[in-house]
């Protein structure tokens, strides 16, 4: 026997109100000043007829009722291949980014390339993880582009404290790829500090993205040593001073070890021509090809149900003018 799915449960209760009502006119339910006629003038055989077309346009309504429902059978999947990359940012939002040798400042150019490196790859899978002295997962793996734009505006600075922790951010970013069915798997982690905080070494997370076959790319942002950020003159805000970045430059030595250990490649941008190079290079990965099982195919029945039902409710009425000879108001 079929083992139906419907589409529209909720007609069964339009088609047993549909029902109600016409049996209600069939039989004359709320009708007054009718003539009462002896069984024996009308006789049995015209009795049994009514009978017999009453039961015919009921099951009529409920074929009906049956086809609005929408009666389908799940006949298997389409398969598709698709070309597809898990592609993680990793973004540095520690207050260094601020600093004005790009303009308006490094966190902002960052995010500007990061929307024109998405806009180039519409099939990609994007995430993104943002930290300083924390890191927090801004948005999961997806390929929803309106949304990706909108957070990547959400990147700011100023709520994940004041280190930087490049080694839990890059272990939260592995840990998120680790269950991708992607094969091609990368991390682009943006950065100007120095790793001076964290659970985890950038080592020993570069050992982890290599363990799950994940490639890092690392990008060095700026590293102008006279770089300046701004600062609020006081604790109201207000006007803003400007002073030499503390903690001194990147650490491009670390950055460059995790990229090889990993298979990726590491990338200097001292300005933002540079950083639109590197975003552009990093571009053209190759893609991998997937195989995904998308959409469930159905078989549909409802018109058929449809037909059978329209046919049976018309010849019920049809009978009830010609043949019974009923005057229906």
């Amino acid at each position: 026997m079929k083992e139906y799915e419907f589409v529209h449960t909720f007609f069964i209760v339009v088609g047993a109100v549909a029902l109600l009502v016409w049996s209600a006119e069939y039989w004359n339910w709320f009708k007054r000043g009718q003539l009462i006629v002896s069984k024996r003038v009308i006789g049995k055989r015209l009795v049994i007829r009514r009978l017999l077309f009453f039961v015919m346009g009921s099951v009529g309504w409920l074929l009906i009722t049956f086809a609005m429902m929408g009666p389908r059978t799940p006949q298997g999947f389409v398969k598709n291949d698709i070309e597809v990359n898990d592609v993680t940012f990793v973004v540095d939002v520690s207050r260094s980014m601020l600093a004005t040798d790009f303009t308006p400042n490094r966190l902002e150019v960052s995010k500007d390339r990061i929307l024109d490196f998405i806009k180039l790859r519409p099939k990609d899978r994007i995430g993104i993880i943002i930290f300083s002295e924390k890191a927090f997962t801004l948005l999961p793996l997806t390929t929803d582009m309106e949304l990706i734009t909108h957070v990547v505006g959400q990147i700011n600075p100023g709520f994940l404290g004041a280190g930087t922790n490049i080694g839990d951010a890059v272990g939260l970013a592995v840990g998120r790829g680790l269950h991708s069915i992607a094969k091609s798997k990368i991390i682009i982690l943006l950065t100007d500090g120095v790793s001076n905080i964290g659970m985890l070494t950038p080592a020993e997370a570069a050992e982890k993205a290599k363990e799950n076959n994940i490639k890092v790319y690392t990008i060095g942002v700026g590293g102008d040593d006279d770089a300046k950020i701004p600062v609020p003159k006081n604790l109201t805000g207000g006007v803003l001073m400007y002073q030499t970045i503390p903690g001194g430059s990147v650490d491009f030595e670390v950055l460059k070890k995790m990229s090889e250990v990993t298979g990726g490649k590491h990338y200097v941008a001292k300005d933002e021509k540079a950083l639109s190079d590197v975003m552009r290079e990093i571009e053209k990965l190759e893609r991998t090809k997937i195989n995904v099982e998308g959409m469930v195919v159905y078989k549909e029945h409802y018109l058929k149900y449809l037909i059978f039902g329209l046919v049976m409710l018309v010849f019920a009425e049809l009978s009830r003018r010609i043949i019974t000879k009923e005057a229906v108001i």
